[in-house]
């Protein structure tokens, strides 16, 4: 909805709604409910005056006072400055009446108990208007906050993923040239198509399942190109879909994970990859063979991959995601089920 060119938001429509409903109510309110004659109604018309005068202490009240004076200094200072609005409002209204009121009227009709009561009838509507503004502001500023460092953390939990995989590139892309050199070229080509989706696309916030996918497939056989029949290399997809959408590199890292340990001193290593997508749940299993008796040696970013994921599926996935690491001392089994709906 927009009012002169600009657009207002649900708490403004339901701020001008209020306004409209509440002042118009009272200032109706004594010509339904008096009783009839020239004296009433005289009196009904006296009376709009002092009811519009409440408006400006109604409006400071709500926006000036609790959102600074409670604010800063507390409920002891708020409700000493309240008090004083009420005095203040009270002789505003006593000398105002004095003006809107007809002698006779003024005689018969006037009650400063009534003028005190309306008084503190506005002043509390007043207070309980501002506050469930005063929190409900709170609590959005709170949610904002969480969300910039939400977004901080991830920022950083994916700038992570950059230099970890370009690493692993390069030291792929020099093991083909010492060894496989006729098959540097093509190999360098399908590195660079990594390369660019990893640059590229994983900045964004969310990418079509897919290009993921079709980075994992790449990945995968350029690792076939690099070990040939070193490594037995199974993989099975079972998940084709133009809808749905899924955090970039997030499936990846449990594939790197595999190559990295489960080659090196293992005896007729087995990567196996099974992936299948039912109903918008992604279920991935990576098993990685081991030798058992062999204590891996590790590198100081071993395990990094996986506790950068592990923490990105927290932030994002924290209902719907399930995620399991095994060593049973033959295999290394990564198991993960993913709900993808809740992301589309």
């Amino acid at each position: 909805m927009k009012l002169f060119g600009k657009t207002i938001s649900s708490n403004q429509k339901f701020l001008y709604l209020f306004h409209v409903v509440f002042w118009t109510s009272w200032i109706v309110y004594p010509f339904i409910s008096g009783p009839d004659g020239e004296l009433w109604r005289r009196y009904d018309v006296a009376i709009i005056p002092i009811t519009l005068s409440h408006i400006p202490f109604f409006l400071f009240n709500a926006h000036w006072l609790i959102p600074r004076i409670y604010k800063k200094k507390g409920i002891g200072v708020f409700l000493v400055y309240l008090t004083l609005l009420v005095v203040i409002a009270t002789i505003f209204q006593t000398a105002l009446k004095e003006v809107v009121f007809p002698p006779d009227l003024i005689r018969r009709h006037w009650d400063f108990s009534w003028l005190l009561l309306g008084v503190l009838f506005s002043t509390g509507v007043s207070t309980a208007y501002g506050f469930f503004f005063f929190l409900q502001d709170r609590e959005q500023a709170m949610q904002e906050a969480q969300e910039e460092q939400l977004k901080s953390e991830l920022s950083f939990l994916r700038s992570q993923i950059s230099p970890h995989f370009i690493f692993n590139i390069l030291n792929s892309l020099v093991y083909l040239i010492r060894n496989k050199p006729n098959l540097a070229e093509s190999v360098t080509i399908r590195l660079s198509e990594l390369m660019r989706y990893m640059l590229y696309e994983s900045s964004d916030t969310q990418v079509p399942l897919n290009k993921e996918l079709a980075y994992l497939v790449n990945y995968v056989e350029l690792q076939k190109v690099r070990f040939e029949e070193d490594v037995e290399i199974k993989m099975q997809i079972d998940a084709k879909s133009e809808l749905l959408n899924i955090e970039p590199m997030l499936i990846i890292p449990f594939v790197e994970n595999a190559f990295k340990h489960g080659i090196g001193m293992i005896v007729s290593p087995v990567i196996d990859i099974y992936l299948k997508l039912e109903n918008e749940k992604l279920s991935l299993v990576v098993k990685n063979k081991l030798t058992e008796g062999i204590q891996e040696e590790k590198d100081p970013s071993s395990g990094i991959g996986l506790k950068n994921v592990r923490r990105r599926l927290e932030l994002l996935y924290p209902q719907n995601h399930n995620l399991q690491l095994e060593n049973d001392g033959k295999w290394f089994i990564t198991t993960m089920d993913l709900n993808l709906s809740s992301t589309n």
